[in-house]
């Protein structure tokens, strides 16, 4: 069975678990009924939700395969009717992302153009599933370059734009969440004096804003679509952050999130330390190989 999961692991194309003993690899929490479930009980579940968040660990291997596996349910339980919405492309990218799904351009061109993140080859599987399925595929992150104009001069410098720049953000000006989000901002980043400034901070919310924004324009003209919108963990755990956004530009979206950590508590998890706010947590082996 490890030697199986291995392989999986190397090749993530593949979706087809090895079906008798995988949760000794992951294990899958429902937090409001306090039980470990199954990758098909979250997919059912969304008979009641418009949009499931997954926030990833980015190098977790297990992550990726899982995504692709509920992505590929998704697909199957909704015909027609599912949509994939990624941190991983921006924006301003959404034409030649298009054009890669159309089958106009080569991956090459697609890869370089639409600036795939490094690792993109543990997303390329979501990717080429869309590809033949004809699934639309949202670019829902900010651009990287106006992320980092906020990150120097705050969020007032976006108004400086043209009408084109101002086009791939959400509308201006973006608020910025306080609260539990900002605490926990805050907390991560090692207090205020390590922040140099509210900047920091105002470039995360434009980041949780544009993909907010990305997912509510495409559920207002897909009502009746259910939408996976892969993400970095702290984007959407406790349904803050991208999560939260999404709320606001589209109060009538019905959300799910699920929060994916590589935990050294695996063999024995304490739930508690993970559940506050989460739908769904899912706990990988961290002995497991890391896709970088």
């Amino acid at each position: 069975m490890k030697f199986c999961l291995i392989l999986l692991l190397l090749s993530l194309p593949v979706l087809a678990f090895c079906q008798e003993n995988t949760t000794v690899h992951y294990k899958i929490y429902d937090t409001k009924n306090q039980k470990i479930i199954s990758v098909d009980d979250i997919v059912n579940n969304m008979d009641r939700a418009d949009v499931l968040f997954f926030g990833e660990e980015h190098s977790d291997s297990t992550c990726h395969i899982l995504e692709s596996a509920i992505f590929n349910k998704l697909v199957t339980k909704y015909p027609g009717k599912t949509a994939l919405s990624l941190e991983m492309f921006e924006t301003d990218c959404q034409n030649v992302l298009n054009e890669y799904l159309a089958g106009l351009i080569r991956e090459k061109n697609f890869i370089t153009e639409a600036r795939a993140w490094q690792n993109y080859k543990d997303y390329r599987p979501m990717i080429e599933l869309a590809k033949t399925s004809h699934i639309p595929v949202i670019a829902a992150n900010a651009p990287a370059r106006y992320v980092n104009m906020v990150n120097r001069m705050g969020l007032a410098s976006l108004q400086k734009l043209d009408d084109i720049g101002k086009s791939w953000l959400p509308p201006l000006p973006v608020d910025t969440a306080t609260g539990a989000y900002y605490d926990k901002f805050i907390e991560i980043m090692g207090g205020h004096g390590a922040m140099g400034g509210m900047q920091m901070y105002q470039a995360q919310n434009l980041w949780d804003a544009t993909m907010g924004w990305s997912i509510a324009r495409f559920f207002k003209k897909h009502r009746d679509y259910k939408i996976l919108q892969v993400n970095g963990g702290f984007h959407s755990e406790e349904k803050l952050g991208a999560a939260a956004q999404l709320i606001k530009y589209s109060p009538k979206a019905k959300i799910l999130n699920i929060a994916c950590f590589s935990d050294d508590s695996f063999d024995n998890p304490d739930w508690s330390k993970f559940s506050n706010g989460n739908d769904y947590i899912i706990l990988t082996d961290p002995k497991l190989p890391k896709t970088f």
